[in-house]
């Protein structure tokens, strides 16, 4: 993550729950796919959707290394991914009920 010099822990936060009002406010898939293509480097989401797809296949049960080999993402990212969903925000969770997969 960047240094900010002058930005303040409040205005981080500001920040990303302004980001999150921004998501909460579009309405569609199409919407929300041209917000994140505006965001987001094609790398970054790229990698946003790598993690998604790991979610799935943790939630299947499958090992770190299968998920790898299927992927093609790193063994250290599974294990974050996977630490995040049992330990995180339980944002991975909150969308896996919504979306019916949980």
């Amino acid at each position: 993550m960047k240094e900010h010099k002058e930005q303040t822990a409040r205005q981080a936060q500001e920040a990303e729950e302004e980001l999150a009002r921004a998501f909460q406010s579009l309405q569609t898939t199409t919407e929300y796919l041209d917000f994140l293509r505006d965001l987001c480097t094609p790398a970054e989401l790229e990698a946003l959707a790598d993690r998604w797809r790991v979610v799935g296949f943790l939630e299947q049960g499958r090992p770190y290394r299968e998920i790898h080999d299927i992927t093609g993402v790193s063994v250290t990212t599974v294990g974050r991914v996977a630490r995040f969903l049992e330990h995180g925000n339980q944002g991975y969770r909150a969308a896996l009920t919504r979306l019916g997969k949980k």
